[in-house]
């Protein structure tokens, strides 16, 4: 099958290399000349495992190419892909301007039946827009259908190469025909592809999205009871998570979610709500605890030095908002570091990936070290905001021997309270109260 894919983001470089992997012909479009330069010698914008290995294989088997040509793409292929950025309005709802402003540049150039497939996030209606702009721009008969994403950071080609469900939000029985024909080769040890109408399809990705996050700020706020009760929350989750009703994922206490999907759809979906005279109060709740909860957690750090970190050296490990990515759009790394720096801190960092992206939001604020053991030499406290597997097993006796003040406030519950404790470490978690607080 041939297909094109317009935006060459994360969603859009994911599904396009993947679908080239099961043997369709994919043609990736973008309007950024350089990027596209890039990714036609097969150097992927994003770090993602597994990515770069199937993006080269499938440039030189000339399955997978990129353009910045519309027209070609449009014109040459059969299904076409909106994966295009909808970032949040200042009003919290998401910025459609270059999805609809593609629908526009298809309508033009269409010259034979087409798939449409919105893959972007998008609020409810927006298949229906995309419709009526071509529409309105063309004779030529189409159909538009929704297919949502559900793929996680640091995991997203195999996500896609073996989904647990695929969602087409469709109308037309030939668009739903050629969306399971595409999808078969994903499919085959029997996960669903989930045949709905289009809104309803729109709105599963948002409610897949905001339940996620509920369960993290939900796990959160009894975490910071658990501190206040005397309780640990890592047995609260244990017997909270054995119900199958609940399950174990999502109920880790830290110090909250970030990324480009969670902030963006839960506000997003928020204000769709809104628009339709319903106020969705939990996710306003949801919103709020996971602000808070970095604040909370900046708190304990200054609380433990008695009110006044000024001239403190405070070693952070991990940027990103997640392990395996280099993503750190709403990071809690960037709350947390920027509190520090406002109040005086000295803030030295280490990341496996993120640090040239760190750079850009902290310029020459803080002090990047290649190694994170370097990045702890002085400090008076390390904090960990990243689970990163390589901060999981640390050489604890090293750290200590490196560290002026032997304080760790750890921002993901990785470490074992028992194990710091004999190392004579003041040791600060979520939801397990202090360890050999000297305070």
């Amino acid at each position: 099958m041939k297909i094109s894919i317009i935006g060459t983001g994360y969603v859009g470089l994911v599904a396009g290399t993947c679908f080239a992997e099961s043997g369709s012909d994919v043609i990736c479009v973008d309007i950024d000349e350089k990027k596209i330069r890039r990714l036609r010698k097969g150097l992927s914008p994003i770090y993602e495992p597994g990515l770069d290995e199937l993006l080269k294989k499938n440039i030189a088997e000339k399955r997978l190419s990129f353009t910045t040509d519309l027209e070609r793409a449009v014109k040459h292929t059969d299904v076409i892909f909106l994966a295009l950025p909808t970032p949040q309005s200042e009003d919290g709802s998401a910025d459609l301007q270059h999805v609809l402003d593609a629908a526009k540049h298809i309508g033009r150039y269409l010259n034979a039946y087409k798939v449409i497939v919105d893959k972007s996030t998008v609020p409810v209606g927006t298949a229906d827009r995309v419709r009526d702009i071509i529409r309105r721009q063309t004779d030529v008969e189409f159909d538009v259908v929704s297919n949502p994403e559900f793929l996680k950071e640091g995991n997203a080609v195999n996500d896609f190469l073996k989904p647990d469900r695929v969602v087409v939000g469709s109308a037309s029985a030939r668009a739903t025909e050629i969306m399971q024909d595409l999808y078969a080769p994903f499919v085959r040890t029997g996960n669903p592809i989930i045949i709905m109408d289009v809104r309803s399809a729109e709105v599963a990705k948002y409610a897949a999205n905001a339940f996620l996050a509920t369960k993290i700020s939900f796990i959160n706020e009894i975490a910071n009871l658990c501190e206040r009760v005397g309780a640990d929350i890592d047995m609260v989750r244990k017997a909270v998570g054995a119900d199958p009703r609940i399950g174990q994922q999502f109920l880790f206490a830290g110090v909250g979610y970030g990324g480009a999907c969670f902030p963006k759809d839960v506000s997003a979906l928020a204000k769709t709500s809104k628009e339709h005279n319903y106020n969705f109060e939990i996710l306003e709740s949801v919103q709020y605890v996971n602000k808070r909860q970095r604040k909370l957690f900046v708190d304990k750090i200054i609380k433990s030095f008695g009110g006044k970190i000024r001239g403190t050296t405070i070693a952070v490990w991990g940027l990103s908002f997640k392990p395996n990515t280099d993503d750190m759009r709403e990071a809690p790394s960037i709350t947390i570091i920027t509190e520090l720096l406002k109040h005086g801190a000295i803030v030295h960092v280490h990341d496996p990936i993120a640090m040239t992206e760190a750079k850009k939001y902290f310029a020459r604020k803080i002090k990047y070290f290649k190694n994170n053991y370097d990045a702890v030499r002085g400090a008076h406290a390390l904090v960990v905001v990243t689970e990163w597997n390589e901060f999981r097993r640390p050489d604890f006796d090293r750290i200590k021997s490196l560290m002026r003040r032997h304080v760790i406030f750890d921002g993901r519950n990785i470490y074992d309270p028992r194990i710091l404790a004999e190392k004579g470490f003041t040791y600060f978690s979520i939801g397990r109260g202090p360890v050999n607080d000297n305070r």
